[in-house]
């Protein structure tokens, strides 16, 4: 089994919580972790810096294009940051993962 981490960043904790329990009930993610941080970009010919929220969500690899599309539709920003990493894991959290996203 492949399995993805799916970074994505928020405006705030309620904006992240609200496209994670999306994600969470309609099984599509089996977990989720929130993470501040703050950020410097490029954004309409500024450098802007602003705090943020990260979400890490984990599923399987053959989901990636459902959570990309479920993102893009609630997500309120013009130009979200929905960024795949693919990772290994312990057989027992692999299996977790598996379940809880084979609903």
């Amino acid at each position: 089994m492949k399995f993805i981490i799916i970074y994505i960043t928020h405006k705030n904790k309620k904006e992240a919580k609200k496209v994670a329990e999306v994600l969470m009930r309609d099984r599509l993610i089996a977990c989720v972790n929130y993470f501040p941080i703050e950020s410097s970009y490029w954004w309409k010919d500024k450098i802007v810096t602003s705090k943020e929220i990260v979400t890490l969500v984990k599923t399987k690899k053959e989901n990636w294009a459902k959570v990309k599309k479920a993102v893009e539709a609630i997500h309120p920003y013009e130009t979200p940051c929905i960024m795949k990493l693919e990772v290994e894991s312990n057989a027992s959290y692999a299996n977790w993962i598996h379940d809880e996203t084979n609903q």
